[in-house]
């Protein structure tokens, strides 16, 4: 009988390019990653009944399933079907804590708690996700009434890539937002999953 995959990680749509690029810099073969819709970060209602749904697709067919998301605006109806699942997702309010570590994130948000954050995929995707996701090309007069409270926007830099740089900067300029860059690199998603393939090892060796 065919030997099950290790883990499925449930994962953001927003954070799916840099987990594939490590998953395969990693050599990752014992993790299998499931992506909802990038736009779910403008409808968060709508993360639960997804995650959900991918978790019921996946247990019998996975040894372990772990979901790669923060609590990301649910109020904490995510972590209900998680408890009732029995399944475990990354620490963290938000995904933008994967790439900086929890207590810098931490520091710097209650800093300034009036940030708006891109990484590489969002600054590529911006107009799509959000400018046509929250509905700013077609009514731009909603534009004070999503970003009113924000006054910066931070661009956290997977990688060192002027075009996204000059990209993020232009984004701030149509949010009439401040502008901060901080490189972060993969930063503390690499240690996740890192983390998740000795996991997974452990696992399937105690099994």
């Amino acid at each position: 009988m065919p030997k099950k995959p290790a883990t499925l990680l449930i994962a953001c749509g927003a954070l799916g390019r840099e987990i594939t690029t490590l998953i395969d810099v990693l050599h990752l073969e014992n993790i299998t990653i499931q992506c909802l819709p990038a736009h779910f970060h403008n409808t968060p209602e709508k993360i639960p009944a997804g995650v959900e749904q991918k978790i019921k697709e996946g247990k019998g067919r996975f040894e372990r399933i772990l979901v790669l998301y923060g609590e990301c605006g649910t109020g904490g109806r995510l972590d209900e079907i998680l408890a009732q699942e029995g399944i475990e997702r990354i620490p963290g309010d938000h995904c933008y804590e994967f790439f900086m570590g929890s207590a810098d994130f931490k520091t710097m948000f209650e800093a300034e708690p009036g940030s708006f954050f891109l990484t590489d995929y969002l600054t590529k995707h911006f107009d799509l996700l959000i400018i046509k996701g929250l509905g700013l090309d077609r009514f731009p007069q909603l534009l004070d009434d999503y970003f009113g409270n924000y006054t910066r926007l931070v661009y956290l830099a997977q990688t060192e890539n002027p075009d996204l740089d000059a990209a993020a900067k232009r984004a701030a300029e149509r949010l009439n937002l401040n502008f901060e860059r901080r490189f972060t690199g993969y930063g503390g998603l690499k240690d996740i999953l890192e983390d998740e393939k000795d996991a997974s090892i452990d696992h399937r060796l105690l099994a």
